[in-house]
């Protein structure tokens, strides 16, 4: 049946202009028609009243790891079953979903658990956002994603590790062949990982590079865990299509990131909870001061960013500690304090995650021929800032209402 939205504040996301009073006609799971009220026949329609409300696309998170819920430590990646991490993520899926995320973009899991969820939620078995998935990641020994038991320990919880330029290959192969939409890569140290440290690069240009050109060669984009300044410029240089996190980023970095058109996913929350919650909320001590010392800058960094032109992709690291699911939005917040202006933030949430992975065909902005994915909140963040978007009261994906 035909249903009939309309929508008192209406914000495409084609641009950054704000509509008033606007009709989107909705036909199975696509938009039809985006026209003026007036102009809509409602007859045999379904009409949803959003005449009160500030009218949307659905957002997009494009960083978040589907199998982690806000655990204070990694521990559980250890212990559970990847059989037992798949049940409990379908419900993380929903939701982010309930929460107004109807695409999401995995940035690596254990087990292939993304893909899996993925698969359930594409057969109806269960309700959850639009999933790309990047399966595991490729990362190098001793890196972020690498474990650090004592020697004579194999396996590894979180990655595929690589030694090798021929591994990194067969590493990038291996989790296309299983179903992954992209190749992240684990340029960097990181923040919750032990015994390294997020400024030193951990891949080298050539094994970016390797996995980039797999990438490109099956038409798949990728992605790499940057924080210092030297790793994210391999990353750019080896044609990486985004930069997650770029806390320790300098001058050049951005340069480089506005010259190829490299995507800038900042995920401020996940190192703000880190050191809002500290010691005190069972994180562990050294990874508080890797979170301090990520966070410091990032705000200058961001103000940068913004004045220079880089495309800023909105991305929470969901699934790290205290960021749970369905609560990330607190990251449209500290956009704003970052100075990111409203239109951006929003734009950043929904065109630009879907032009990043290259979805912007079909879902990321309401006009005809895409997907009808729609979200509406009760008051306007254009006008009263961005505490607006932490209470989403109407979600549609696939055209189906699933909240309000």
């Amino acid at each position: 049946m035909k249903k009939v939205l309309k929508c008192g504040t209406l914000f495409t996301a084609v641009d950054e202009k704000v509509q008033k009073d606007v009709a989107v006609v909705v036909e199975d799971n696509k938009i039809v028609k985006v026209a003026p009220v007036a102009e809509v026949d409602t007859k045999d329609a379904e009409v949803v009243d959003l005449s009160d409300k500030f009218v949307m696309p659905g957002l997009i998170d494009g960083h978040m790891h589907i199998g982690m819920n806000g655990s204070p430590t990694m521990d559980a990646v250890y212990r559970e079953l990847d059989t037992y991490v798949s049940l409990k993520a379908v419900n993380y899926a929903k939701a982010d979903l309930l929460a107004g995320f109807t695409t999401v973009r995995c940035e690596g899991d254990v087990g292939f658990v993304d893909i899996s969820v993925r698969q359930a939620i594409e057969e109806g078995l269960y309700i959850g956002p639009r999933m790309q998935c990047s399966g595991l990641p490729v990362a190098a020994t001793g890196g972020h994603g690498d474990h650090h038991f004592k020697p004579g320990i194999t396996g590894n919880y979180f990655g595929t590790i690589c030694h090798t330029l021929d591994e990194v290959r067969e590493a990038t192969r291996f989790t296309f062949k299983y179903g992954a939409d992209q190749v992240k890569l684990m340029a960097t140290g990181g923040v919750m990982s032990d015994a390294d440290e997020p400024g030193a690069a951990d891949m080298t240009y050539d094994e970016m590079r390797v996995a980039c050109e797999i990438a490109q060669m099956h038409g798949k984009t990728s992605s790499a865990h940057a924080h210092g300044a030297a790793g994210i410029k391999n990353a750019i240089r080896a044609g990486i299509t985004s930069i997650e996190h770029g806390m320790l980023m300098d001058d050049e970095c951005i340069d480089m990131m506005v010259e190829h058109g490299t995507y800038l996913v900042p995920t401020i929350i996940a190192a703000y909870r880190i050191v809002e919650r500290g010691v005190a909320g069972g994180i562990p001590a050294d990874n508080v001061r890797k979170a301090e010392l990520c966070l410091k800058n990032h705000y200058d960094n961001l103000k940068k960013c913004v004045k220079k032109g880089v495309k800023i992709a909105f991305g929470t690291d969901t699934g790290t500690p205290y960021s749970p699911h369905g609560e990330q939005k607190f990251e449209f917040i500290l956009m704003e304090e970052a100075g990111i202006p409203a239109a951006q933030i929003l734009q950043s949430a929904t065109i630009v995650c879907a032009e990043m992975m290259k979805r912007d065909k079909t879902v990321g902005s309401i006009e005809e021929g895409k997907f009808a994915d729609i979200v509406a909140f009760d008051a306007n963040p254009m006008e009263v800032g961005m505490k607006a978007m932490l209470d989403c009261t109407f979600v549609m994906k696939d055209g189906v209402v699933y909240k309000g």
